[in-house]
């Protein structure tokens, strides 16, 4: 697994995260704190030329940079919701049905982790799995998430329910989410960016909630809908 570009490396310094290799642009003098980070979890550190990291990035800028870890270690289900209880705070995960574009998975990681969420699920088919692209335009946030990925997400909602946590699902039908409370224990499911949360998994979830909107277009970017209920719920949790 490769975290590439600065702002990834860097928070994957700051994780737990153990880092095999560094790659460096030679002569880049503005990377040696990265480097030096690096060193100190026993990376080994390879200074090479720009045609490399260009070919190890493939489409992604790398600034210079690029640090090699082994392959993404997924959580449980279970362990998001240890780690909630283990603060002793109320759970606070993220669902997602069908998210396939990388893009978005990064975004909504980096949203998840900013907002405190104990941890995102994912389903181990038909979605966007944790690789390179995600973990840049998470800007690192995916080494400091857990990501749980499941069989399937309907059996996750099941499980959260039968552990008492509250199921929402994102609809834009649903009840407007300045109307339901988000401060107990708290699954939000965001859906497919093409046909949104499924039928069933909508029926077993405990409400639809909705994003009021006043404009034209009557649909949100998953991960700017997952952006805004998770905010939602920040303010509810912990105020102003």
């Amino acid at each position: 697994m490769l975290s590439i570009g600065k702002n990834a490396v860097r928070e994957l310094i700051g994780s737990d995260t153990q880092i095999n290799r560094l790659y460096v642009l030679k002569g880049a003098h503005d990377l040696d704190k990265l480097v030096e980070g690096a060193r100190a979890k026993g990376a080994r550190i390879e200074f090479c030329d720009k045609k490399l990291l260009d070919k190890l990035a493939g489409e992604l800028r790398h600034q210079g940079v690029i640090a090699e870890t082994a392959d993404f270690a997924y959580s449980s289900l279970g362990d998001l919701l240890g780690i909630a209880r283990a603060k002793g705070e109320k759970v606070f995960i993220v669902l997602l049905d069908g998210v396939e574009d990388p893009h978005n998975l990064g975004s909504i990681l980096r949203v998840a982790e900013c907002a405190g969420a104990h941890g995102v699920v994912i389903p181990s088919r038909r979605s966007a799995s944790v690789n390179e692209t995600v973990i840049r335009i998470s800007a690192g946030a995916a080494n400091h998430v857990a990501v749980a990925k499941v069989g399937n997400i309907n059996d996750a909602i099941r499980k959260l329910k039968d552990e008492f946590v509250n199921v929402y699902c994102a609809d834009m039908d649903g009840e407007s989410i300045y109307d339901v409370r988000f401060d107990g224990d708290t699954a939000i499911v965001i859906g497919s960016e093409g046909f949104g949360v499924k039928e069933l998994t909508s029926r077993l979830c405990d409400k639809s909630v909705a994003i009021p909107q006043r404009g034209k277009v009557n649909s949100l970017n998953a991960s700017v809908a997952c952006g805004i209920i998770c905010y939602e719920a920040v303010r509810q949790r912990y105020g102003k």
